[in-house]
Order: structure tokens, then sequence, then C-alpha cells
């Protein structure tokens, strides 16, 4: 059976980048149960109500949903476990002195495959006031209706 290549998406916490500031972004590798790399091979997964903490000199990934494998048996694993994350001790001990300063957390934005192995981007974020949230929209409005106009104004020209 030929290796997997390039990256597949199996999960995308969209909600994140509308909540939170990204500050930094990191990836990591998942200790994993065979039945859960089924799971997420089936492209089932939820990072919505997930976050990452460091504990001890060592990164866990809290509260992610993978559902139980359709077709397994008394080996099946819980879909809400505590999952070990692999990093590098120097990106570790720079989260966790970043994660010191207050009004900072640690989020999963996607999930994928990389060459046939399971990997997850987390992020340093900082939270969002509804203000922040408000501006934040008002300018992707402002982009989509300056796009809108220059492709119609083009369009009237004769696509010169």
């Amino acid at each position: 059976m030929p290796r997997e290549i390039g990256r597949k998406l199996i999960a995308q916490n969209k909600r994140a980048r509308h909540e939170y500031f990204i500050e930094d972004t990191y990836e990591a590798g998942l200790v994993l149960t065979g039945t859960e790399v089924k799971s997420l091979r089936a492209g089932k997964a939820n990072l919505t109500d997930g976050y990452a903490s460091v504990e001890n000199g060592e990164a866990w990934l809290i509260n992610v949903y993978i559902p139980e494998y359709s077709q397994g048996t008394w080996t099946n694993h819980a879909s809400r476990r505590t999952r070990k994350l692999l990093l590098h001790g120097k990106e570790i001990s720079k989260i966790s002195a970043t994660l010191k300063e207050r009004g900072l957390t640690l989020i999963p934005l996607a999930m994928y495959f990389k060459d046939g192995k399971a990997k997850i981007e987390i992020g340093v974020a900082r939270g969002k006031k509804d203000y922040d949230k408000r501006q934040t929209l008002m300018e992707k409005q402002a982009n989509r209706d300056m796009a809108r106009a220059m492709s119609t104004a083009v369009r009237r020209r004769g696509g010169r």
C-alpha cells in the first residue's frame, strides 16, 4: 500500500479565529490509540470545546471530541479523553512561559494528517472582547465591498 503524502484536513476550529487573537501557532503530534486513528481517518472530530495545557513539562489536549469507532469492540476509546501532545522541550518551555501571562490560553486550531501522521495545530490565543469581534466583522465587510466594487469597475472597463 503506498504511503500517504501531503496534508489531509480532518477538523478545523473556525470559531477560534472569531473568538480569539491568535498570537503564535505550533504544530504538534498526538498520542492516539488505534480506534481514535480510525475515527479520524473517517473524518470525524470536533475541536470547538477543546483546549490545551502544560503540566509538569508535558503538553496535554483536553476536551477534544473524537467519536468512538463504529466498528470498535471493548478496545474502543473514551470520546473526550485527555491526549498527550508531542512537542519539543524548547517549544513546551516557551509555551508555558507565554501562558503565565494573564489572559492567554492554548487552543486547537486544526487537526489533520500530514504524511500519514496525525497532527494538530495549536495556537497561543488572547480572547477578544465584543467590540473587537464587531470591528473584525466590519473590516471583513469593508474588504468584501471594496473587492466587489473593484470587480464591477474592471468589468465595466472591458477587462483591461
